[in-house]
C-alpha cells in the first residue's frame, strides 16, 4: 500500500513574519500566505533581514563585489531578482546611461531625450515620425518628394487649401478655362516662404488669381500681373508667398 506524504513549509501573513522576525534554519522556507512571497533561511539571518525568493524587490543600495559596481543608488525601484542583472556603473549612482536618461525614462519627452543625446548636431527638440518641423537644418545630397495632388474643380474654379503647401497640383478642368484662387491670408493662413508648384494638365486654360483681390495681392511678369495664366497644357507655375498677403507666381505664365 503505497504511503502519502503531505510536505508543510512554515506560512503566516507578511505581518506575523515581520512581527515574530524568526531565524530560518539553513534551507528551510517560509512563505507569505497574504502576498505568495518566499525566503529561504541560511540559519543566521532573520527573517526581515532575508531577501525574498525569486518575485521582485526594492533596489536601495549597491555593494562592491556583488557583480554590480558603484555606490549609493539616487533612487529605488523594483526590479525582477528571477533574472541576472547586470549594471554598470562610473561612481555615485546609476549614471553610465547618461546624463538626462533617468529624466527621460521617467518623462519621454522630446526635450528630454535631447538632454540625454550627447553625439546630436545643432539643437532644439528632437523631432520623429510624420511631419516634424526642422528649422536651418543642412541637408546633404537630400532627395525631396513632394506630394502629388490632383485638386476638384467646383464651379471652374479650385481655392488653396492649406494642406496644398509644398505640394505639386496636377490641376485640370477639362477643356474648360479654369481658376485657381488663391485666398487671403485671414480666411487661410499659409506661412510666408509656402510654395505651391500648378501644372496645367487639361487644355483648359488655367488663370491664377486672388480670391479677395482688394486683399491679396499677385505678382508675375504675366501680361495680366495680378492675375497671370498658364501659358498651355502642361505649362506650370509656382505660387510663393512672400508677405502676409502677397504672393509672387512665377513660371510658364502667359
Amino acid at each position: 500500500m503505497a504511503v502519502v506524504t503531505q510536505i508543510q513549509v512554515r506560512r503566516g501573513t507578511a505581518a506575523q513574519w515581520t512581527s515574530t522576525n524568526p531565524t530560518l534554519a539553513a534551507g528551510e522556507w517560509g512563505f507569505e500566505s497574504d502576498t505568495g512571497k518566499a525566503k529561504i533561511g541560511n540559519g543566521s539571518t532573520a527573517w526581515n533581514s532575508l531577501s525574498y525568493f525569486g518575485g521582485t524587490g526594492t533596489v536601495t543600495s549597491v555593494t562592491a563585489g556583488t557583480g554590480l559596481s558603484g555606490g549609493t543608488i539616487t533612487g529605488s525601484g523594483t526590479i525582477s531578482l528571477s533574472t541576472p542583472v547586470s549594471v554598470a556603473n562610473g561612481g555615485t549612482g546609476i549614471t553610465s546611461f547618461g546624463t538626462g536618461v533617468a529624466t527621460w525614462l521617467g518623462t519621454p519627452s522630446s526635450a528630454n531625450l535631447a538632454a540625454a543625446v550627447t553625439d546630436e548636431t545643432g539643437s532644439g527638440a528632437l523631432v520623429f515620425g510624420t511631419s516634424p518641423t526642422i528649422s536651418g537644418g543642412t541637408f546633404a545630397d537630400a532627395v525631396i518628394r513632394q506630394p502629388l495632388v490632383t485638386p476638384s474643380f467646383s464651379a471652374n474654379a479650385y481655392t488653396l487649401q492649406l494642406t496644398d503647401q509644398g505640394d505639386i497640383l496636377l490641376a485640370s478642368n477639362g477643356s474648360t478655362a479654369g481658376t485657381i484662387n488663391i485666398p487671403t491670408n485671414g480666411s487661410v493662413a499659409f506661412p510666408t516662404g509656402t510654395q505651391i508648384t500648378i501644372i496645367q494638365t487639361g487644355s483648359g486654360q488655367l488663370t491664377i488669381q486672388a480670391t479677395t483681390p482688394a486683399t491679396t495681392t499677385i505678382n508675375s511678369t504675366g501680361a495680366t500681373a495680378t492675375a497671370p495664366k498658364l501659358r498651355a497644357q502642361n505649362s506650370s507655375a509656382t505660387c510663393i508667398k512672400t508677405g502676409t498677403d502677397t504672393w509672387y507666381v512665377v513660371g510658364d505664365i502667359a
